[in-house]
Parts: structure tokens; C-alpha cells; sequence
């Protein structure tokens, strides 16, 4: 009974304040943007990445870091998919500047697209030509610019399992490029921000885990089943277990 009095709430208040800070960004973005160069879109990431920390914070769902981030190197990120809050919560997550890959829808959303669209790599996934100019677009990212981030899912696990089955194009990537694929979890975002509507959000703990980079030196395309298996089982068993401590 109390929960139903106050989430509403706490929802008006979380969504106030979202709005709020993005139009708040939304003109330095605009200025920065005008750039369309690599330095204008880690400027953006920069404030990406503070705006979301400051705004976890704010509305009671601070991010914990668990775990150590490579110091040097790029990678192929992965991390798994089950709320709203995960396309915000990356940003925050990553220390260091990365793209993410994001469906072409996304950026059909007001003033927050177009941020995101400056960030992102945009992939339409019912075009054949979209997503092999995406896979061209990532590669050459990874060789020239920053990490890349994939929801291997595709999108959100409402399976009730801990993880969907995954699409092969993040490791494909990895493999092409000879990039070692990191892990990293959000295992408590469900709870903060569930999928199954806007305004089941509720404060609380918080986390994003990482977990030990996967090495692909020397293996080829013929072994992209083993490094799928491999990557799934580690997420796989990491998410049981963080569960389970909750």
C-alpha cells in the first residue's frame, strides 16, 4: 500500500529530473556537435558520462563499480539487457571513452536521439546492408577511435533466465579484429527500472560488475561458436551469482 503511494512519485520525480538535465545538456551538445570529429564526440561522451553519474545519484540509484576496468587496450563490450536504465547506465559504467552500437530507432527520440546519435553507431537490424555497414563502421572504430559496446541480446531478456541466446556480431567484431572481448553486468537494473513499463521505477543498490577480458589472439572465424559459448557461460554464472547475493 505504501509502495503504491509513493512510487507514482518517485516516478514524477525521476522523469522531472531527467528531462530537466538533458535540455539543460542538450545546448552544449548541440555546440559540440557542430564539430562531427572524434574530439566532438568524446566531449560529448564526457558529458554523457558525468550527467549520468550525477543523475543515478540524484534520483537514488548511485552507481557501484565492481571490479577492475583494463587500464590500456580496447575490447569488445559486452554487457547484458533487461531494463530502460541499461542504455543510461553504460555511460556512467565505462570509465574510458567507447561507442555503443544502438538501434536506428533510437534516435527518432526527442532531443535525447539526437545526443545519442552522436555517440552511437546506429544499426537498422531489418537491413542486410544497414548491418554489414555497421560491422564495417565498428571495425574501423575499434582500429582508429575507441572501444565498442554491443548488447549481444539484441534486446531485453524477458525470458526469465539470466541471459537470452546472443547474436554473433559482437564476436564476429572481436575475431575480425583481434580485440579482446570484455564483460560487463548490470545485475540489478531490472529491479531499478523494470521493462515491463515506464513507471515501475524504484530506487536502490545498483551495480555494474566487470569481469576479466576474454582473449581472441589467434583465434579465427571457424572458433566464433566457442567464444559465444565461452563469453555466455562467464555472464551466465557471474549473473546466478549476483542474484543469488541479492
Amino acid at each position: 500500500m505504501l509502495r503504491f503511494l509513493w512510487q507514482p512519485l518517485y516516478f514524477a520525480f525521476a522523469i522531472s529530473t531527467f528531462s530537466a538535465s538533458v535540455l539543460l545538456a542538450f545546448p552544449f551538445v548541440l555546440l559540440i556537435s557542430a564539430g562531427k570529429s572524434k574530439r566532438s564526440r568524446r566531449l560529448i561522451w564526457t558529458i554523457a558520462h558525468w550527467w549520468g553519474k550525477l543523475w543515478l545519484w540524484l534520483i537514488g540509484m548511485p552507481l557501484k563499480i565492481t571490479g577492475n576496468y583494463p587500464d590500456k587496450g580496447r575490447y569488445v563490450i559486452v554487457a547484458n539487457h533487461i531494463s530502460y536504465l541499461d542504455a543510461i547506465a553504460i555511460f556512467p559504467a565505462i570509465p574510458t571513452y567507447f561507442r555503443p552500437l544502438a538501434k536506428k530507432e533510437f534516435a527518432r527520440t526527442p532531443l535525447l536521439g539526437y545526443i545519442y546519435k552522436h555517440l552511437a553507431l546506429l544499426v537498422d537490424r531489418s537491413s542486410h546492408h544497414s548491418r554489414s555497414k555497421s560491422m564495417r563502421l565498428m571495425y574501423r572504430t575499434l582500429r582508429h577511435e575507441a572501444s565498442i559496446l554491443i548488447f549481444p541480446e539484441g534486446t531485453f531478456n524477458e525470458t526469465g533466465a539470466p541471459l537470452k541466446a546472443f547474436y554473433d556480431g559482437a564476436f564476429r567484431l572481436a575475431l575480425n579484429t583481434q580485440v579482446p572481448v570484455l564483460p560487463v553486468l548490470f545485475p540489478d537494473t531490472q529491479d531499478r527500472w523494470h521493462y515491463s513499463g515506464w513507471w515501475k521505477v524504484t530506487p536502490g543498490r545498483n551495480r555494474a560488475v566487470y569481469l576479466d577480458p576474454i582473449p581472441v589472439a589467434g583465434m579465427t572465424l571457424e572458433d566464433l561458436p566457442l567464444l559465444k559459448q565461452r563469453v555466455y557461460e562467464v555472464m551466465e554464472a557471474a549473473l546466478i551469482r549476483l542474484r543469488e547475493e541479492h
